[in-house]
C-alpha cells in the first residue's frame, strides 16, 4: 500500500497563512460594502434627528458629531437649522472644545454664554461660520462608551436652556445612538472573522472555499429574516466580482422584474 503523502509542516504553515489572508480580504471587501451601504441609511437617521431637535427647541443650529479613528477626531456628520450648514464636514480633535470635553467626558453641558468658557474653540465655531452665544451638548452613550456628540445651539427668545431641555435633549441623544449603526458593522466585520479564522483547516483552502466560509459567516450575523442587512452585503459583494457580461445579464434580469411587478395588480 502506497504510504500517504504528508506536508511539510513549512507548507502546512503556508498554506494556513494564505487561507487566513484570504479570509481577512474577503471579510474586508464585504465590511466596505457593509459601512457604504450603512453610511447612507446612518446618515438620512441622524439627519431626521437633528431636523427634530431643531425645530423643537426653535434653535438657530443642531448638529451631530461623531468620533473617528485614523485620525482620531470628531467629524460633524449632520446639522440643520439656519446656521446649521457650515458645521457639517468640520473635524475637531476629540479631546478639545466643548464638544471634545462632552464626548470625552461622557457629561452633558449648558452654557448660557459660551464665549466666557475656557473650553469653547472659538476657531472651530469661526470655521463653521458661525458663532454661537449658547450651547447644550449630550453624549452620544452607548454599552462601550461615547461615540459622538449632540448639540444644540441658541435656543431662539431664550438665553440659556432649562433642565427640562436637557432631558428633551438627552432622549434626542438616545435615538441618535440607536440610529449610529456603523459601530454594529464593526462588530459584525470581527464576529465574521473570527468565525472563519476558526473555521480555516489545516489543510489549504482555495478561494471559493474561503469566500463560501465568509458566506456562511455573514448570513449568520442576520438576527431577523425581516432585516437581512449582512445577507444583502454578501450579494453586492458577489456582484462586485462579477464580469462585465454577468453585470449585464443580472442587470437585464432585475429590469424583467421590476417591469412585471409595474404591472402586477397591487394589494389593498
Amino acid at each position: 500500500m502506497t504510504p500517504r503523502a504528508t506536508r511539510s509542516p513549512k507548507r502546512a504553515n503556508d498554506d494556513s497563512l494564505n487561507a487566513a489572508l484570504a479570509a481577512l480580504k474577503a471579510v474586508a471587501r464585504r465590511s466596505g460594502v457593509a459601512r457604504s451601504l450603512h453610511r447612507q441609511v446612518e446618515e438620512r437617521l441622524l439627519q431626521s434627528i437633528v431636523d427634530a431637535t431643531a425645530s423643537l427647541f426653535d434653535a438657530e443650529a443642531a448638529s451631530i458629531a461623531l468620533f473617528e479613528r485614523d485620525p482620531d477626531r470628531l467629524e460633524y456628520r449632520v446639522a440643520s437649522g439656519a446656521q446649521g450648514a457650515g458645521a457639517v464636514g468640520l473635524t475637531v480633535d476629540p479631546s478639545q472644545g466643548i464638544a471634545g470635553f462632552v464626548f470625552s467626558t461622557g457629561q452633558a453641558v449648558a452654557l448660557s454664554d459660551v464665549a466666557a468658557d475656557p473650553r469653547f474653540d472659538q476657531e472651530a465655531a469661526r470655521r463653521t461660520g458661525y458663532v454661537p452665544r449658547s450651547i447644550a451638548a449630550v453624549p452620544l452613550l452607548d454599552d462601550e462608551g461615547s461615540i459622538g456628540v449632540l448639540q444644540v445651539l441658541d435656543k431662539r427668545g431664550f438665553d440659556s436652556f432649562s433642565l427640562r431641555d436637557m432631558e428633551l435633549l438627552a432622549v434626542f441623544a438616545g435615538q441618535a445612538t440607536t440610529a449610529i449603526t456603523a459601530t454594529r458593522v464593526q462588530r459584525g466585520t470581527g464576529r465574521i472573522l473570527a468565525d472563519v479564522l476558526s473555521g480555516l483547516a489545516d489543510d489549504g483552502l482555495t478561494t471559493a472555499q474561503v469566500e463560501a466560509l465568509v458566506s456562511e459567516a455573514t448570513r449568520g450575523l442576520d438576527d431577523h429574516a425581516d432585516t437581512p442587512f449582512w445577507h444583502l452585503v454578501d450579494h453586492v459583494e458577489a456582484l462586485r466580482r462579477l464580469g462585465e457580461r454577468d453585470l449585464t445579464l443580472v442587470a437585464d434580469i432585475l429590469n424583467v422584474v421590476a417591469r412585471h411587478a409595474e404591472r402586477a395588480p397591487r394589494r389593498r
